[in-house]
């Protein structure tokens, strides 16, 4: 049996803990986790617990339950060639292409299915391998994703994708196959970014955390009991790292380039916030500083030299700096793709490199780059298991959808970390804010809200350990209302002031030139992407 629950749903009720304790458990005072595979005995309780859930965040595994019927639909273009016997390709296997399969069986798509992904494994979950794998509560292996349904899919996994061809519609893999397709999803998401010293990135005790086998090699060297773990970065992953070593008993240094943990994501005034709590839980916090060095004898890691000009002797090195997005394969395939990501329509229709909408590719997940509607058509990339969620589910039906049945996604992005107790949630997008405000609760208690501001509306929202808030502010969100909010709040803070947000300054990949353009009839003008210019 296998189970996931969408925690930007949860609100803390605890239902499932009280139906299912074996299987679901509070942590501080609204934070849920979670067995990802309980045993087959707690079939019964698990399943209950689901049906008991008031905002239905919990998904079981139903490979073993009747299948519901397909959902009525739109056929695309009113031609159900391509629902019957279509070829449709998902190059990766994750959670967003995953939800991308079920959809579409769902919706009734009956044709050739093929999910390629260059891991050995069928889709997993990745928020628990560092939260609950890492505390020993959940086995790396036992994160595969429940099944909704039968995909029914041709899986083609371990082998990557190396190349995309849209004059014949094929995709190019490792081993030489060629893979036709009718639509095609790109779902291949982001991959931690490497400590950006090969050979001290190489030294044994030197780890990201993206895939389970980074997550199964850190668990293991925690176990170990080290003298202790240096932790790069305190974004969302590294500032999780930090607090499961305080669970866990050992010493941890978190070293952190900016002025504040979680800045990047929620601004200097929560991440003075989250500074405070880190060092009441014993973590040795250095802020502005950089790690200028990793030193190892015999291979293994033994010390890293910092730019404040301490050394410390550490046995691992977790290193939490961001992802880098999964594109490289997409390079000569003409799609408008980069760091950044790959740029695609609020339909999730991919942009070739001159602008223009394609009709066959279709992207999902972090690896996305969309316009926002309800943030002045902004193009972002969500990097949220939420926001992959809906985003394939999106993809998917318009897949396979005539014109006049397409959907946008609209969905106000949410995301949530557990770090020392303390359930943090968020919705909107807080980073494209200039203001801050303290709406209901108090920050001393570690019970707040606090409300996101962009020239005078509400564009953003993050909980701490206040969740059950979040439902109203995205409603405020979806409708441009003022900021500071014009309402009388329950449980009013002291000081509802707002005050500069502090995010550090936002770099813009459309900044530098990206192509190069020939042609002088308008006939003739096409876009050629510009590769390995600074």
């Amino acid at each position: 049996m296998r189970v996931v629950v969408d925690l930007t749903k949860c609100e803390g009720y605890a239902q499932c803990a009280f139906l299912a304790p074996e299987a679901f458990r509070m942590v501080g005072d609204e934070a849920l986790m979670f067995d990802p595979a309980p045993p087959d005995e707690l079939q019964e309780k698990v399943l209950r617990a689901a049906a008991a859930c008031p905002v239905q965040a919990l998904q079981v595994d139903m490979a073993d339950l009747p299948t519901p019927p397909p959902t009525a639909t739109v056929s695309a273009d009113g031609d159900d060639r391509l629902r019957h016997e279509g070829r449709i390709v998902i190059v990766g296997a994750s959670l967003a292409g995953l939800k991308a399969a079920e959809q579409l069986r769902a919706e009734g798509f009956t044709g050739k299915l093929t999910m390629i992904g260059d891991e050995p494994e069928e889709p997993y979950d990745r928020p628990p391998l560092s939260k609950q794998v890492q505390t020993g509560w959940a086995a790396s292996a036992d994160t595969t994703l429940p099944r909704r349904r039968d995909i029914a899919a041709d899986w083609k996994l371990g082998v990557a994708a190396t190349g995309l061809d849209l004059e014949h519609n094929f995709v190019t893999l490792a081993d030489g196959q060629h893979v036709g397709f009718d639509r095609l999803l790109i779902a291949t998401g982001v991959r931690a970014r490497p400590w950006f010293v090969p050979e001290e990135a190489g030294l044994d005790g030197v780890f990201t955390i993206r895939t389970r086998a980074d997550a199964t090699g850190l668990r293991e060297r925690l176990m170990a009991e080290p003298r202790r773990v240096l932790v790069i970065g305190s974004g969302f992953t590294g500032s999780e790292m930090a607090s499961v070593c305080v669970e866990l008993g050992i010493p941890v240094t978190v070293a952190e380039a900016g002025p504040a943990p979680l800045a990047g994501a929620l601004g200097g005034v929560i991440g003075r916030i989250a500074a405070d709590i880190m060092r009441e839980h014993g973590v040795d916090l250095r802020v502005n500083t950089r790690v200028d060095s990793l030193q190892g004898e015999d291979g293994r890691l033994r010390r890293a030299l910092l730019s404040d000009g301490t050394t410390l002797d550490v046995d691992v090195a977790v290193v939490a700096l961001g992802g880098i997005r999964n594109v490289e394969w997409l390079q000569g395939s003409n799609l408008a793709v980069g760091m950044w990501g790959v740029a695609c329509d609020a339909g999730c229709r991919a942009f070739d490199a001159n602008g223009l909408v394609t009709d066959d590719v279709f992207v999902a997940g972090d690896v996305a780059r969309q316009p926002q509607p309800m943030f002045g058509y902004q193009f972002l990339a969500m990097e949220h298991w939420g926001n992959s969620v809906t985003q394939a589910q999106v993809a998917a039906h318009n897949m396979i959808s005539g014109k006049t049945d397409r959907w946008p996604h609209l969905e106000v992005s949410a995301f949530w970390s557990l770090q020392f107790g303390n359930n943090i949630k968020s919705v909107g997008v807080p980073v494209i804010a200039d203001q801050i405000a303290i709406t209901q609760g108090s920050v001393d208690k570690r019970q707040f809200v606090a409300a996101y501001g962009y020239k005078g509306r509400v564009v953003g929202a993050v909980a701490w350990n206040q969740g059950k808030w979040l439902d109203f502010y995205e409603k405020l969100i979806e409708q441009a209302a003022p900021f500071p909010p014009p309402y009388d709040m329950t449980n009013p803070p002291a000081d509802p002031t707002p005050v500069p947000a502090e995010f550090p300054a936002m770099t813009y990949p459309g900044r530098d030139a990206t192509v190069v353009v020939t042609g002088h009839d308008p006939s003739e003008r096409r876009a050629t992407l510009v590769r390995g210019r600074r």
